[in-house]
């Protein structure tokens, strides 16, 4: 049977349709969007709980001439279907398919790249000034989340558009969740205004029995408007939205078609900032989605008449290995604290959570607040544990350097995430933490092999003084381990692994193995490589690098981090002044470019940084003027073709 949404020229032909048709077209985006999710994994909950409001946005604007900007924008599927990728959308977070948010470079109707919170209302005020300036005629729209709207952030956009008064519509998805259930004041003040919607009714009749009084009604409406006292005030629980200076709708049906369309109508006709206030049900269509809207936010894939997860490996992930770790060291030492930004479940802290809830904070997302709440915390002699994924962490440099490096606090920083993490894509992928961390002064950084040596590093960090950063990756424990003893973490100090007389590779972190498996490789070749576990990253150490390179005569460094500012530079740095050019030297790291989206394993192979890579990496260097400089570091470019780069690699080592 053909569906409508198949006939349709969309979105122009959005306009032409009767409710019920409208109706059909939501369901059937809605059933594509789970057909396909299932398939290829993804932001679930979210999408399905905004499609209404993105087919209410796309009869009333004209798309790409009006601007859409989807805060975060991983509820952007309906977005995605009803703009012309239906039939890409299969391919949705793919290799070589569309992306799961918003990109400029993939579609005239995705306006601007999102992926982190807070950032549409500071968006659409750009280009509704840009619109002004140039005396042009469109409409801006900005769709945020209760979640999002709790990063400062926000409030700042929100206050300049208000004092400015421009013509601006945001809109406030209200599902009470961003991904963990949302906290704080304003999780709670919404709430109220959800719960209490008869109020705004009251208030505005109230108003209009006075406005009607004989003669002196206007007046008196004026004057009750103007005073701290009036009737919004003790009517209303506190009106922030008007407050800040936008005309404030709602709260609305987030599901109801006809009543979105009049309000967005009704929005553009009223101008100024204007600010609609939509309730909407997270997993809306999808009964397992609904009743679990946590689980199926961010979902792999899965079996859509049971919902049930599709196996995907019984091991652990370190998130959940860090969090046990982390209750733990609590239960010994009462001065540890956790915090998180808005990611208990993703960060592992959830049985933090549990089991210490008095010594557990849930920031929201709020990066800036969760570290200098930290640095307030390690002042008074307690030990903050600060879990953030890598890409959110960038959001708070300056908070670490001036409110915890400066004054040398104790603060521990879990770098969950750190590296490639797949399929969300480049605003997601944390491959800067390393470069932006070691620049840091008093900052120690290290990355453990395994999750052996995770634990054992944050007990180390917990016993040291100052501030310490630990990264790891998106990924599982081990089912088999190579390595049996963890030796004990020392400062700055490395533990070489296997010995070699041909070439020193030198592994941080999630590399370590794979350079294990390279030198095996390397070694059916006639190669003996020597592997050396860094730990750190800062401080580095400068004594066994210079031992095992100068012995070697050649050193290839391996991390998946960015080539700039990483542990290669560090290395680089040491071989320059103390070898003077005697050590052939090499780098493999994550390109200084934005790694598209994929699978976790293609594109670390893109990079160079699986064991064929490393391998091959290797064999070059060992080869006469085989040496790499850093500027162009094999690996920087990342491949077209994965399957072909894994032939050339696999004719060259056998």
């Amino acid at each position: 049977m053909t569906r409508l949404l198949d006939e349709l020229d969309l979105p122009k032909g959005l306009k032409h349709l009767m409710l019920s048709q409208l109706q059909q077209v939501a369901g059937e985006i809605r059933e594509e969007i789970i057909d396909t999710v299932s398939k290829t994994g993804g932001h679930l909950a979210s999408s399905l709980g905004v499609v209404e409001l993105a087919l209410a946005i796309h009869t009333v604007l004209e798309s790409p001439n009006d601007k859409v900007i989807w805060d975060v924008g991983h509820q952007a599927y309906a977005h995605k279907i009803l703009t012309g990728r239906l039939k890409e959308f299969a391919s949705l977070r793919q290799y070589g398919g569309i992306s799961g948010f918003p990109r400029t470079d993939e579609s005239p109707h995705d306006v601007f790249d999102t992926g982190h919170a807070s950032t549409s209302i500071s968006v659409a005020l750009g280009i509704a000034e840009t619109r002004d300036l140039r005396d042009e005629d469109f409409t801006v729209l900005a769709v945020i989340g209760d979640g999002s709207l709790t990063g400062g952030m926000a409030f700042e956009a929100l206050n300049h558009a208000g004092q400015l008064g421009t013509d601006l519509i945001v809109v406030l998805n209200d599902n009470e969740m961003s991904i963990s259930r949302n906290v704080g004041g304003l999780a709670s003040y919404l709430s109220r205004i959800r719960t209490e919607p008869h109020l705004l009714k009251a208030r505005r009749e109230l108003e209009r029995i006075v406005k009607n009084i004989p003669f002196i009604g206007k007046d008196v409406s004026e004057s009750m408007r103007k005073l701290k006292g009036s009737l919004k005030y003790l009517v209303i629980p506190s009106m922030l939205f008007e407050d800040l200076g936008f005309t404030y709708l709602g709260p609305l049906d987030g599901h109801n078609i006809p009543l979105l369309i009049r309000t967005i109508q009704h929005a553009k006709a009223k101008g100024g900032p204007v600010l609609i206030h939509v309730v909407t049900k997270k997993g809306k269509g999808y009964p397992q989605a609904e009743a679990d809207p946590r689980a199926f936010h961010g979902v792999g894939k899965f079996h859509v008449p049971s919902g049930k997860l599709l196996a995907s490996g019984g091991s652990k992930s370190l998130s959940e290995i860090f969090g046990e770790a982390v209750v733990r060291a609590a239960s010994k030492d009462p001065r540890i604290i956790a915090i998180t930004a808005a990611m208990p479940d993703g960060t592992g802290l959830n049985t933090f959570m549990k089991a210490y809830p008095e010594r557990f904070f849930d920031v929201g997302i709020a990066e800036q607040h969760a570290v200098t709440m930290a640095g307030g915390l390690a002042s008074q002699g307690f030990i903050p544990v600060v879990a953030i994924y890598s890409t959110f962490l960038q959001r708070a440099y300056d908070q670490i350097v001036h409110d915890v490096a400066l004054q040398g606090l104790h603060v521990v920083f879990a770098v969950d995430r750190a590296g490639l993490v797949g399929e969300d894509g480049p605003t997601h992928h944390g491959n800067l933490d390393i470069a932006f961390l070691r620049s840091i002064p008093g900052m120690t950084v290290m990355a453990p092999m395994d999750e052996d040596e995770l634990v054992s590093m944050l007990d180390f960090a917990l016993g040291m003084k100052g501030p310490c950063a630990f990264r790891y990756p998106r990924s599982s424990a081990m089912d088999e381990k190579k390595i049996k003893a963890c030796p004990p973490i020392e400062y700055g100090r490395g533990t070489l692994l296997l010995d070699g007389q041909d070439v020193a590779i030198i592994a941080l972190g999630s590399m370590v193995y794979p350079s294990l498996d390279a030198a095996a490789i390397l070694r059916n070749k006639g190669i003996s490589a020597a592997v050396v576990n860094a730990r750190f990253a800062k401080p580095v150490d400068e004594p066994l690098i210079l031992k095992v390179s100068s012995k070697c005569k050649k050193a290839l460094v391996v991390e998946e981090a960015s080539v700039i500012g990483g542990l290669g530079n560090a290395v680089s740095d040491i071989l320059s002044r103390k070898t003077q050019g005697k050590v052939d030297f090499a780098h493999l790291g994550i390109p200084d470019d934005f790694v598209t989206h994929g699978p976790r394993e293609i594109l670390l192979a893109e990079c160079g940084l699986s064991a064929i890579g490393i391998a091959e990496a290797a064999l070059r260097l060992c080869k006469p003027g085989g040496a790499v400089s850093m500027a162009r570091g094999v690996g920087q470019t990342v491949a077209s073709n994965i399957e072909g780069a894994t032939e050339t690699c696999e004719a060259e080592i056998p």
